[in-house]
């Protein structure tokens, strides 16, 4: 570096000798503070624009999979194994809809599940629900938000013992307006499969006559009804306990079968509906006429008793039908069927209603309380 003394000028070219370099460097500092600057400026708006849409993705994010009360089984087993838990939210996607549930009900299948029929866990089950619309997929043109609701969830679906279950729209159907959520629960899968057997498998039709074996049962209950409602004949079975049910729901014949073996005071039935075990089946081959139909929820009918007595026969594995659900909530609010609930219970207590539902003496259907019921919407 170069050092003048005091009070000495500079010449102009020692000026340019002595601030050309450091105009320069000066002249680099502020392009490069500029640059700097710039840099920092694009820095904080991207980083200002990812922070913004962090924030914004942060209820979506949260929305997506809240968490709700639901029973869940990780093995299989006893009552001991249905676990009251909290576990993320279904969402509806594409047909499906998102149900906020009141009620779910219990059914025999439910703890055939438990049991072990099947090892996908862990596992929520129940397949009978009545609620309200909570959201829907993008394909859903049937229903709307707030809509009142029973649904009848698919095997693969399931779900039911929860605040929340998803279920394809075809599976559903607008709610009975004369009956609450806990009555409408009651209906979807047994209702199906009864009406799936008598009026889709034996094409019950007036004036025929039909024997239902365990008349005051889910199935049952709903069987006998339907078949009153077609102007049917109703021959049906239960304990001395529930004569007084059959009486009540129409029976014609009410057969008590702990003292009367119904071979002996039935004989040239149109159809027999067998939603009972043992060896009920065996024996009623030979109550049905030449051409009727035997039609078994709880096992395939025998071939060879069909073929030796000039009958027709088959097994049944009801399936969820919206179709099916509209026809039955028309019946009800027509005062022509009344869904039979023995036991509302809240959901912490389904050990105790899978107990009774095992018992296999179970009147009508146990239901679940999932919720109260909040303001309804006006399709309700």
């Amino acid at each position: 570096m170069m050092l003048r003394p005091a009070g000495i000028c500079f010449s102009t070219a020692e000026k340019e000798t002595w601030l050309a370099p450091r105009g320069e460097t000066l002249r680099r500092c502020r392009d490069d503070e500029l640059a700097y600057a710039n840099d920092m400026r694009l820095s904080l708006s991207i980083n200002s624009l990812r922070l913004i849409a962090w924030i914004a993705v942060l209820p979506v994010a949260a929305a997506a999979q809240p968490p709700m009360k639901a029973i869940v089984i990780h093995s299989s087993g006893g009552p001991e194994v249905l676990k009251y838990e909290d576990v993320p939210r279904p969402q509806a996607k594409d047909d499906e809809l998102l149900i906020r549930v009141m009620a779910a009900a219990v059914n025999p299948v439910d703890v055939f599940i438990r049991e072990g029929r099947i090892n996908h866990f862990p596992l929520i089950p129940g397949m009978d629900v009545a609620g309200v619309v909570e959201g829907t997929g993008n394909k859903v043109t049937k229903f709307k938000r707030g809509d009142a609701i029973y649904a009848y969830l698919s095997f693969e679906e399931q779900g039911g013992y929860a605040e929340f279950a998803v279920t394809k729209q075809d599976h559903a159907a607008l709610k009975p307006r004369s009956i609450d959520f806990e009555h409408a629960a009651a209906v979807p899968l047994a209702a199906t499969t009864a009406w799936q057997a008598l009026i889709e498998k034996a094409g019950l039709s007036a004036g025929q006559t039909v024997l239902i074996h365990g008349g005051s049962g889910g199935v049952g209950t709903f069987a006998v009804q339907i078949a009153k409602a077609r102007g049917a004949k109703v021959i049906a079975t239960a304990s001395t306990a529930n004569q007084d049910l059959l009486k009540q729901l129409g029976v014609d014949q009410p057969i008590d079968y702990t003292t009367t073996k119904f071979e002996d005071v039935v004989k040239d039935v149109d159809v027999v509906l067998n939603a009972v075990r043992g060896d009920t089946l065996a024996r009623s081959y030979g109550v049905v006429k030449k051409g009727g139909i035997i039609v078994s929820i709880t096992g395939e009918p025998d071939p060879a008793e069909l073929e030796k007595h000039g009958i027709r026969g088959t097994g049944l594995g009801a399936h969820p039908d919206a179709k099916v659900l509209e026809e039955l909530a028309k019946l009800i609010d027509a005062g022509k069927i009344t869904p039979i609930v023995s036991a509302v219970m809240p959901l912490v207590d389904v050990a105790k209603a899978h107990q009774q539902i095992a018992s296999r003496h179970t009147r009508g259907k146990v239901v679940l309380k999932v919720a109260e019921p909040r303001k309804q919407s006006p399709r309700d």
